[in-house]
């Protein structure tokens, strides 16, 4: 509602003190002080300025839905829902509403002496409370509104924050100028244990150290540079044993098609390793338990074929006379003794895919130890090397049959004297397993040339050797793995090429030791 120009004429400015009253509000409406204090100021003016009126603001409140008296003498003492519950005026009581854009937001009320000219002042105070009160309604909206939006911003980084550090894997996150920006729980409770304040902010480099630094510069650029998804498997020394973590670095991009970070998540896939390599031995045993078993059905039956035959002819040697019989004897001696070779061979990979269940007893795995390196101190090579026990005596006993364990580290430490053509050290250990108590190790461990990296998963397969033709058939690594996991135990090998190997063999432990 605008005030009108001809009701203002008719105001005599010099003598009628309405003028001063509607200045007076003019400079309390811009004067800033908030709305509560604005208007309780303005009601205090309109007491001041119209003595004669008994006059009420009804204003919308600009936090709420309700209307409220805030002048006095005031018509109800609590807010009411809407203007039209409001009581209905007593006689000579005017009312005029505070219109903005067509919105009642309020109401003047007033009672007028007959016979003054104060209509005309009610209007114009109308039009200057109007856009004040509709004013301080729309910014408590929007301050309303950007309360309740910054609440759920913040409550969705908590959220995100709280799924990121719940994720059983190690995740961080590099900017373009490599500084680390975030850092979850995993990472502070992993393998370093860094807390997040020590790190957000810092240079990879500085932090990450078991990488050169060029060679993890390269990495992460070339996910910036490529937008690729990188994988890699990273073996990492944790506590004297050796853990394989799976790094995933993977793009990511704030806006448009520039790639700004790269997120790096670490997962210790250790356990699940060694289980697919249990699977896909345990495969290739079945595979060779199959073969074998064809090898005995189809070798054993023409072998006993030509036993048969030579016993045959070795009775009728009287009917020759002269070296005929000399030399034919000799041949039967032959064929016979290849007929048992052929034997031994073919019942050898029936001990490789299925070791024979022997009996087992309760035996002391220092004792095996001891007996095996008796059975082998005579060996020549023996002389070149430096030989060191670490047995731990405590070890509680384990239910095993001697002998196949004594034929497991004959063939270990065999391996270990090949890998020391020009001498060296070997280390006999046995202890408490790292990983479980109730298991025990025993460890061969040698200062040779080593296995390469990509030969690791391949040692316990049947066939597979790296001596020269002739030094070996491949099976006797193979055989012991046969031994070692019909006792309900494991083999386990590290290797570094150039500085050794180390093969644990890990058994169940059966009791306490005295």
């Amino acid at each position: 509602m605008t005030p009108d120009p001809a009701r203002e004429m008719s105001i005599d400015p010099p003598r009628d003190p309405s003028l001063a009253l509607l200045g007076t509000v003019a400079k309390l409406l811009n004067g800033g002080l908030g709305f509560d204090a604005t208007v309780n100021a303005v009601a205090e003016a309109l007491r001041e300025g119209l003595p004669a009126l008994r006059v009420a603001l009804w204003l919308r409140d600009p936090n709420a839905v309700a209307f409220r008296a805030v002048a006095s003498p005031p018509r109800a003492a609590t807010p009411v829902p809407s203007l039209d519950r409001l009581p209905p005026p007593d006689a000579g009581t005017t009312r005029v509403p505070l219109l903005q854009e067509g919105e009642c937001v309020g109401l003047l009320e007033a009672v007028l002496e007959p016979g003054r000219g104060d209509t005309a002042v009610l209007d114009v105070l109308a039009d200057f409370l109007a856009p004040f009160v509709a004013s301080a309604e729309l910014s408590a909206d929007l301050a309303h509104e950007v309360a309740v939006q910054s609440r759920e911003i913040d409550e969705q980084r908590r959220f995100i924050s709280l799924i990121i550090d719940s994720l059983p894997v190690g995740l961080y996150v590099v900017d373009r100028e490599y500084r680390i920006q975030a850092w979850n729980r995993k990472r502070e409770t992993g393998t370093q244990g860094l807390r997040r304040d020590e790190v957000v902010g810092r240079t990879v480099f500085d932090v990450l150290s078991r990488q050169p630094r060029n060679t993890l510069r390269a990495e992460f650029d070339r996910v910036f540079d490529t937008g690729a998804l990188v994988e890699e498997d990273l073996g990492v020394g944790v506590g004297g044993a050796q853990r394989i973590y799976r790094i995933t670095r993977i793009p990511m991009r704030l806006e448009g098609d520039a790639i700004t970070h790269v997120i790096t998540v670490g997962e210790d896939v250790t356990e699940a390793r060694l289980t697919q390599q249990r699977i896909l031995q345990s495969e290739k045993l079945a595979a060779i338990g199959h073969l074998a078993a064809g090898v005995m059905h189809e070798i054993n039956n023409p072998l006993a074929t030509i036993g048969a035959c030579v016993a045959a002819m070795e009775g009728r040697l009287g009917e020759l006379t002269g070296p005929a019989q000399g030399a034919v004897a000799e041949y039967l001696q032959i064929v016979d003794k290849e007929v048992e070779r052929c034997t031994q061979i073919v019942n050898g990979l029936l001990d490789f895919s299925r070791p024979k269940g022997k009996a087992k007893q309760t035996v002391q795995l220092n004792t095996v130890v001891e007996d095996a390196l008796f059975l082998l101190k005579h060996h020549k090579a023996f002389a070149q090397l430096v030989v060191t026990r670490e047995l731990d005596p405590s070890l509680p006993p384990t239910a095993a049959n001697p002998e196949q364990l004594i034929q497991v580290l004959m063939a270990l430490m065999l391996n270990a004297l090949d890998a020391m053509k020009n001498g060296g050290r070997l280390t006999l250990r046995t202890g408490r397993s790292r990983l479980r108590a109730d298991e025990l190790y025993v460890e061969v461990a040698d200062t040779g040339v080593g296995i390469p990296r990509v030969q690791l998963s391949q040692v316990f397969e049947p066939f597979f050797t790296t001596k020269p033709p002739g030094r070996g058939t491949g099976l006797g690594l193979s055989i012991s793995y046969g031994i070692v996991r019909e006792h309900g135990g494991r083999i386990e090998v590290e290797s570094q090429p150039g500085e050794g190997s180390t093969f644990r063999v890990v058994l169940p432990a059966t009791g306490r030791s005295e």
